[in-house]
């Protein structure tokens, strides 16, 4: 028996929220993200994307598992079964998901991390 994850009780309700994330509201995060049946490629059970847009609506940051990836090019590229991968800009990274909790929590430090990083 798998056992459950709590932490979804604070990412699910989180799905369609949009929020402005920085004082001049030139960044808003949004949040897809809904309970699906475990899979090779979502054993979690979880379809996500946590976005981080900037002001013209161009995604500058994301978590999610909508698609495969394959990390680096030619005879030394990796695919992982798992679909779960960062986004930041146009570099694709992969994710190792663990659970909601520590989802939250490496997607709001890397917006915060942007966030720093935009305003110097």
């Amino acid at each position: 028996m798998t056992k459950r994850d709590f932490s979804l009780d604070t990412l699910l309700p989180l799905d369609g929220e949009v929020f402005v994330v920085d004082g001049a509201g030139k960044f808003w995060v949004k949040f897809e993200v809904k309970q699906v049946d475990a899979s090779p490629e979502r054993p979690h059970g979880l379809r996500y994307s946590l976005t981080l847009h900037d002001a013209q609506g161009d995604r500058v940051l994301g978590f999610d598992n909508a698609h495969p990836v394959t990390e680096g090019s030619g005879p030394g590229a990796r695919t992982r079964i798992e679909y779960d991968h960062r986004h930041s800009g146009e570099r694709i990274r992969f994710y190792e998901y663990f659970d909601a909790a520590r989802l939250l929590e490496d997607f709001w430090a890397a917006v915060e991390a942007v966030l720093q990083e935009r305003s110097h």
